[in-house]
């Protein structure tokens, strides 16, 4: 039996691109605005600048109009588009204790400076599905925003940043400081990582990872397949200022706000280099509103920490950062679709081969058999 490659070609490459459009269009409803996914479908368009590694709400906002709300695939989308981008400048480092939060809570600590702020979450709400959404109108927005009104003008009293939580175990010394602290950052995105690699190298990549994944294997050390136990410290959710060193400015110029969500998780405790023990910490950040993947983040920020000679899968780094990024993965996955017939019909030729000789060999041992043996009747009959 032969094997062709289907016939066609570039034609129905072009076809099979304007069924997309067709399939997205087909159903005769207006065109969702660019706008309104940005703005109401505001935790996918976070999820995309997060694993496409670029903050661009409004291009994040097209590749999940593009990608018909396929995440990863407007993830790739964003990532190939940061890549045809001029890099002109790099922001200083941003301090994230002088964030302008919308939420901010720890579960270690009950009674914290500045007090809990809960901000946008559905942690306490009962996850059913709320019909009335099918009748949502600009006339009930209208009517749901003069009911809160009121309320809605409190968050002008919030002061412009909060004291971090984890700098009062600091100040206790009860955290175990970074031993990782060069003042040149890896970059992942000029340099190839190679094993061990330093701590900044671990947090882009985790920075940029996919969601899902990271979780998945964050859980796993929670179960049992390594020695975590996590506490959250603090989590955030705020905009950052980013300032950049201008070459015609002698101060750093201010260019903006970021919107980032930050996790910061204590756990069990190691020895310092004086012996001493203490509580030990991961850290995570992205982009956008996305507090699982933060929380995983700080997790295998921790796990990747661990002394174990026996690694479970969330401590060993290599297996972390080379199965994490849903681009790389993806990628690697979708390409099976493409046409492999010349390494098929190879492995079609090498079992066809080794059939015919395993045959001739049971063959030629039962020939051996019946010379040896002229009245055994040969396998079979």
């Amino acid at each position: 039996m032969g094997y062709v490659a289907v016939s066609g070609g570039s034609e129905a490459i072009a076809n099979a691109e304007e069924l997309l459009t067709f399939y997205r269009l087909k159903g005769g409803a207006s065109p969702i605005e660019v706008r309104q996914i940005r703005e109401q479908m505001r935790l996918a368009v976070d999820k995309v600048m997060s694993e496409g590694a670029l903050y661009a709400p409004t291009i994040a906002a097209i590749a999940l109009k593009q990608a018909e709300g396929d995440n990863i695939e407007a993830s790739f989308i964003l990532r190939a588009y940061r890549a045809t981008q001029p890099r002109r400048y790099y922001s200083l480092p941003a301090d994230t204790g002088k964030m302008r939060v919308i939420r901010r809570i720890s579960a270690a600590f009950q009674d914290v400076p500045g007090g809990q702020i809960l901000g946008p979450t559905r942690d306490y709400t009962q996850r059913l599905v709320d019909f009335s959404l099918l009748e949502e109108s600009p006339e009930t927005v209208r009517a749901f925003f003069d009911r809160i009104g009121v309320q809605t003008s409190r968050s002008d009293q919030l002061p412009d940043s909060f004291p971090k939580i984890i700098d009062l175990l600091r100040r206790e010394g009860l955290l175990v400081e970074p031993v990782d602290r060069k003042e040149t950052l890896f970059d992942i995105t000029r340099e190839s990582i190679s094993f061990p690699c330093q701590r900044s190298a671990k947090l882009q990549s985790l920075a940029r990872g996919e969601t899902g994944v990271m979780m998945a294997l964050a859980y796993s050390s929670m179960r049992g397949f390594g020695d975590i136990h996590p506490y959250l410290g603090e989590l955030r959710v705020g905009t950052v200022p980013l300032c950049i060193n201008h070459p015609a400015k002698e101060q750093p110029v201010y260019i903006g706000r970021v919107l980032v969500t930050e996790a910061e998780i204590i756990s069990e405790y190691y020895e310092d280099e004086q012996g001493k023990p203490k509580l030990t910490l991961g850290y995570g950040l992205c982009f956008g509103h996305n507090e699982l993947k933060a929380i995983a983040m700080g997790v295998l920020d921790r796990t990747m920490q661990s002394r174990s000679p026996h690694k479970s899968p969330a401590e060993d780094e290599e297996f972390v950062l080379y199965h994490i990024d849903g681009i790389e993965s993806s990628g690697f996955s979708a390409h099976w679709k493409l046409p492999h017939y010349v390494t098929f019909q190879s492995t079609l030729d090498r079992l066809r081969r080794t059939q015919q000789l395993r045959e001739e060999a049971t063959a030629s041992e039962c020939n051996r058999e019946q010379r040896r043996d002229p009245g055994k009747t040969a396998p079979g009959l």
